[in-house]
């Protein structure tokens, strides 16, 4: 059928769009990276989490107002509006560029963590396997899909829940175990700021990571009814949802066991559930493990196959990624991304340490770049607004201004982190070749912006 006639279905409902976005930002950056975090900022890294919590707030607060006065919009077409189609060209791409990271390195950790049950297949079988799995979800209706992924992400949120109440009740006696004065572990060990206060900030940058994905919920908008009255009240409860389903469960690691004695090989869930006793409690958290890394990876691919589909509409990528089949599947953006994964299984059959070395810092880099565009697309527009809008960020535009001038700092701080060299350079060279390819074909944009906007002058 002709691409023209078949769109993008409104069909996902304000509950998948809430999980979608906690099953982007839930993932192994709590499971897994916590031990991390906590490493470099002792107990303090509560801070982090709380201070990237509140740029997080402030992000989605402007995707919200910028929602309400343009419909149908999503965060590609505010940076466009606000600076031109070169931007947004650039920014889309990079978002691609982060998602297909992301989902090769998920893909790839599910396939590594199904071998503690099928140790005799290779990696790169299993994660074919993975690839495969989560492809097959994105072939469904987005109706079906955002059903699928509600159900997906919120088995790692009951985890969460179950973790936080269990670890509350052991914190303050009321499941016995064989320690006590579990209380004391904040302030033993070298205090709160163990490492010193300013350790808070490169655990910021793990962070960044880790609260990355939350920005998908601004590319759902093109298949949300009534996006621009609903997506407020989304976001208000899934900030106080993704901040607490993160600080808490760091509160409770931190206070259960000291944060020196945190084990880098195996997950602080892991290590607290073995505390009650309970058997098994690897099996289960690998279960845990492996749904949330294809939770996702899930997200992710819905993220880049959408972003895709509204660069070609844009005329910003190939035609070829605008066709959408019956079912309201973007299908061209979708084998691309599965060929992405295809490949970067075979990558780590080849060099499994040297995909994560150069993968792993993307994320975050992109993520606080994609944060940088949506706050200073909010500040630009805001004053250009033709409809105005039912939600507007608080304290217009000191609030904003301050988390772009934070949000600049942390990507600076990562484009200069040494530990990230390569994943930076890899980041960078994509920028670049971005910029310029911005530049060639859309040469003549300039030239019709200044004559648009003269014409609006007169």
């Amino acid at each position: 059928m002709n691409s023209n006639n078949a769109r993008l279905q409104k069909r996902l409902l304000p509950r998948h769009i809430t999980l979608m976005a906690m099953g982007g930002a839930i993932g192994t950056g709590i499971f897994k990276g916590s031990a991390e975090t906590v490493s470099i900022a002792g107990p303090g890294v509560i801070f982090s989490y709380i201070l990237a919590g509140i740029f997080l707030l402030v992000v989605m607060g402007a995707i919200a107002e910028m929602a309400s006065a343009y419909p149908n919009t999503n965060i590609k077409g505010f940076v466009q509006k606000a600076f031109g189609k070169r931007a947004s060209f650039v920014m889309g791409w990079m978002y691609c560029f982060m998602w297909l990271s992301v989902c090769v390195i998920e893909v790839v950790v599910a396939g590594s963590f199904l071998q503690y049950w099928l140790p005799a297949f290779p990696l790169w079988v299993l994660s074919l396997g993975c690839a495969a799995f989560v492809i097959g979800i994105n072939m469904m209706n987005v109706k079906n899909y955002g059903e699928f992924e509600f159900w997906f992400a919120g088995v790692k949120i009951a985890m969460i829940i179950v973790f936080i109440v269990l670890g509350a009740c052991i914190l303050f006696g009321i499941i016995p175990s064989g320690k006590t004065g579990y209380l004391e572990n904040y302030m033993n060990h070298g205090g709160i700021f163990p490492n010193g206060w300013m350790s808070v900030f490169p655990a910021l940058l793990i962070v960044m990571f880790s609260y990355g994905g939350s920005e998908l919920i601004g590319v759902t908008i093109t298949e949300t009814e009534n996006a621009e009255r609903i997506l407020p009240k989304i976001i208000k409860s899934f900030i106080l949802r993704i901040v607490l389903f993160y600080t808490l469960p760091i509160l409770i690691i931190c206070g259960l066991i000291p944060w020196n004695e945190l084990s880098g090989q195996a997950s602080p869930f892991v290590q607290v559930l073995s505390m009650v006793g309970m058997q098994g409690a690897a099996h289960l958290m690998n279960f845990i493990l492996i749904t949330a890394v294809l939770s996702a990876a899930n997200s992710g691919i819905y993220g880049c196959t959408r972003m895709l589909h509204s660069l070609a509409l844009e005329g910003e990528a190939p035609k070829s990624f605008s066709y959408v089949t019956k079912e309201g599947v973007p299908l061209a953006s979708l084998l691309l991304t599965a060929i992405v994964l295809t490949g970067g299984a075979l990558a780590a059959f080849i060099a499994q340490e040297h995909v994560f070395t150069i993968l792993m810092a993307v994320p975050g880099f992109v993520v606080s770049l994609v944060w940088t565009g949506i706050c200073a697309s909010q500040l630009k527009l805001r004053n250009t607004y033709t409809k105005e809008p039912n939600f507007k960020v608080w304290g217009y535009p000191y609030i904003t201004g301050a988390a772009l001038v934070f949000l600049i700092i942390i990507l600076t701080a990562f484009v200069l982190d040494g530990q990230n060299r390569v994943s930076i350079m890899a980041c960078l060279l994509v920028f670049a070749s971005l910029v310029t390819i911005s530049f060639v074909k859309f040469k003549n944009q300039l030239e019709l912006d200044t004559k648009g906007e003269n014409k609006n002058a007169i």
